[in-house]
């Protein structure tokens, strides 16, 4: 028997602990389109996501059951999280979407140093069907050169939208991401 398609949402790495906004964004009603299309969806609270860490997440993250038939989404810092999580676990799934990736560490930053700091396994591609990264116009520097980074690694499709920034409510004034939905359903 084929098991059912869920799909987990990760979320990003706020700048401190006082920002509890990470976890909100477009995630909230992404997970209630996907699951009003009738796939089970999920968004783990990753430990003390202003100081990531790797193991940390990896342990909260396992809580959920990954196998050919999921969609894997990150949103920053979790996407960092999911592509390193792919080339340890050598996991297969249907599908890596990665919204605004995040691969570059704050100089004296020695949590985040750690949480990005890690070789792509090119292999991933290999047991991933599809592959889409998300980026915009107006995204940062930082956050360009990273998407650089993983597409040359993965390939993958690239869908670039305007003025949606680091894809975070206050840069896209909504909390509507149908352009996921699309790529999800």
């Amino acid at each position: 028997m084929k098991e059912q398609v869920n799909c987990i949402i990760i979320h990003g790495c706020p700048s401190n602990s006082q920002d509890k906004s990470y976890n909100r964004h477009w995630m909230p009603w992404t997970k209630q389109e996907i699951t009003s299309k009738g796939i089970k969806a999920e968004t783990p609270l990753m430990p003390e996501p202003w100081k990531p860490n790797y193991d940390k997440f990896k342990r909260e993250f396992e809580k959920n059951k990954v196998n050919e038939n999921s969609i894997l989404i990150g949103h920053s810092c979790g996407c960092a999280f999911l592509v390193r999580w792919l080339g340890e676990s050598k996991k297969k799934i249907t599908k890596l979407i990665l919204v605004a990736p995040w691969k570059i560490p704050k100089k004296n930053d020695k949590s985040r140093e750690e949480f990005y700091t890690y070789d792509i396994d090119e292999t991933i591609k290999k047991r991933v069907k599809e592959i889409v990264m998300f980026t915009s116009d107006d995204e940062e520097k930082e956050g360009k050169k990273s998407l650089e980074i993983y597409h040359k690694a993965l390939g993958g499709k690239i869908i670039s939208l305007k003025e949606h920034g680091h894809y975070t409510f206050g840069d896209m004034k909504t909390d509507k991401f149908p352009e996921l939905i699309k790529e999800v359903i």
